[in-house]
């Protein structure tokens, strides 16, 4: 097996601030031990398989750019498809990160027909699972491709066409299993084209419950297999449809509600998604965290000159530090983490780039994390919020909140005792001075 990096001989290190080495981590201490934990384990850091090793670096515009071998010319697709696994196992070990995420089809080429599209998916998850074996690299999540193929042009789940939904569910099937059998501790849905381009030809109504069913059927096949793991939707307002049914956090809680789904499957929150749809991270992850949805996190960001989803590597410690305040504050991951949903520039385009990338995000996110940790065992924000709050916990918010008050009780109240609300400060410039002085602490 040929080394795909061999400008990179060693696994990337801790090196601490002072390293002048641009292939070391100045933050990411895995071993740090931080809240009782090693920040390895409260981060759970994966790289995606897509972006980073079946992305040739291609857009609308032009064709692809990067340094690739296992994507070119190729006489069997399959001896392709293993030798860009045994590249992106090579990356992860090198990189140092505990996981990995997948789509079904970024593994395994699509056959002559099903049958054979079947035969390659179960080979590859072999060979997957000997990598597994041999590096110690885990699954964080799988997920089935469901929008790229013609055939879901028009969606999977919300398709017209019936054939489409059972061919969709076929995938999610296999994919799920594939999951499941390499130890995965989380399985995503991404609605890609699970919306409308226009309403003229739409039955709205009509596809979302064709979602629910789709979505039914995946929670009862889980079950029957015995995967404990987590079931996620992945929240995008649109990209490629005109609207996607998961728009953003609130709208998925809502159809999960309306289903009967809550509790069934949560939220993978990706932050170019959030900044789509015209949220903040901060936001997102905040709604998800207090309504009981939060699962799991897409790491990167998008261009604020662009109003598309560039997915690049996360570099703002301040965004990233006030989304981990909230995900932190709740307890951190159950079965999900950080992946690093992120794709290099076009102009990157040397093999190596992926290891700057990577390094740099990473760092970023550990960095993120200490500003957030420190934050809460000092409950700067928390201790605010609180005080802010404290008049619900008197007399006349308690009576509010009651069920023996009524609008004429209340405004009795405000009648009898002369109650004069004056504006109260909510200190916003304080706070965001004292998150900055947190993220210039050395000591986070």
């Amino acid at each position: 097996m040929a080394d795909f990096f061999t400008d990179v001989s060693e696994p990337i290190r801790y090196e601490g601030p002072g390293t002048a080495n641009p292939l070391a981590y100045r933050v990411y201490d895995p071993d740090r031990i931080v809240a009782g934990k090693r920040m390895e384990d409260h981060l759970r850091i994966a790289v995606c398989y897509w972006h980073s090793f079946n992305w040739p670096g291609s857009d609308i515009f032009g064709d692809g750019t990067f340094d690739r071998p296992w994507l070119g010319d190729v006489s069997d697709e399959m001896d392709a498809a293993r030798q860009k696994m045994d590249a992106a196992f090579e990356f992860f070990s090198k990189l140092g990160t505990p996981y990995f995420c997948f789509h079904d089809r970024d593994i395994a080429p699509d056959g002559a027909d099903y049958r054979e599209t079947l035969s390659n998916l179960h080979a590859m998850v072999d060979y997957a699972a000997e990598k597994i074996e041999r590096t110690g690299v885990k699954l964080l999540w799988g997920t089935a491709n469901l929008f790229s193929h013609p055939r879901f042009a028009a969606g999977a789940s919300t398709n017209p066409n019936p054939e489409a939904f059972a061919y969709a569910a076929a995938q999610v099937r296999h994919a799920l299993d594939a999951t499941h059998r390499l130890g995965g501790t989380s399985y995503v849905l991404w609605g890609g084209r699970e919306g409308y381009e226009t309403l003229l030809n739409t039955l709205m109504k009509r596809e979302a419950d064709q979602l629910a069913r789709f979505l039914e059927l995946v929670v009862e096949h889980k079950r029957k297999i015995g995967f404990d793991g987590q079931l996620f939707i992945e929240p995008k307002p649109q990209e490629p449809t005109k609207h996607q049914y998961d728009y953003d956090c609130a709208t998925v809680h809502g159809f999960l509600e309306r289903y009967d789904l809550l509790g069934e499957l949560f939220v993978n929150i990706e932050v170019n998604h959030a900044t789509l749809a015209g949220h903040s991270f901060h936001h997102e992850v905040k709604y998800a965290v207090e309504n009981g949805i939060f699962g799991s996190v897409d790491a990167n960001r998008g261009d604020p000159q662009n109003g598309w989803d560039t997915d690049q590597f996360p570099n703002s410690v301040e965004e990233m530090t006030l989304a981990l305040h909230e995900i932190f504050g709740a307890g951190g991951f159950d079965r999900g983490g950080f992946n690093f949903d992120t794709k290099l520039r076009r102009q990157s385009m040397d093999r190596t780039d992926l290891f700057h990338g990577h390094i740099g995000g990473i760092d970023t996110l550990a960095k993120a994390f200490l500003v957030a940790m420190d934050l809460l065992e000092k409950e700067t924000l928390t201790r605010a919020r609180t005080d802010r709050y404290a008049g619900w916990k008197g007399d006349l918010g308690a009576y509010i909140m009651s069920t023996e008050a009524s609008l004429a009780s209340i405004a009795d109240r405000v009648l009898e005792e002369g109650i004069d609300p004056q504006p109260v400060s909510g200190r916003q410039e304080a706070l965001e001075n004292l998150v900055n002085h947190a993220v210039w602490s050395e000591s986070s």
